[in-house]
Formats: C-alpha cells, structure tokens, sequence
C-alpha cells in the first residue's frame, strides 16, 4: 500500500504521513505555517469578495452648507 503523500502549501515539499494527518497539515513545519499567517496579515493572500447589490452600504447623502460644523 503507498504512502499517503501531500505537498506542503508555502513551500510545495512533499510530505508523508501515517494514521491522523499532522497537526501542521498542511504545511511541513512551523516555520512554514507562520510564513503563510504573514502573508495573510500584510492581505498577499486575500478571499476575492464580490457583494450582492443588497449587501452594499448606501452612499452618505451629498453633504449642504448647513451640515458643516
């Protein structure tokens, strides 16, 4: 029977594992899953997002003289 095999997904190396994945699935060290938590918090990585016309906000209204302070 093969081994069961995946890549890690920052640096691609091929991992192998025996019985209940690793608890760094999927990635291959530490080191591995705090490079990807970076990139997700300066947004390299980002979930593209596209809203439904009701879920946008409603623009302000256009501003009047007398709304200034």
């Amino acid at each position: 029977m093969p081994v069961p095999t995946y890549r890690c997904a920052t640096c691609d190396r091929p991992m192998q594992w025996s019985g209940a994945l690793p608890d760094l699935y999927p990635f291959c060290s530490k080191r591995c899953k705090l490079v990807d938590l970076g990139r997700w918090l300066r947004e390299k990585h980002a979930i593209e997002y596209h809203p439904k016309p009701e879920e946008r906000p409603e623009p302000p209204p256009p501003a009047t003289p007398d709304d200034r302070p």
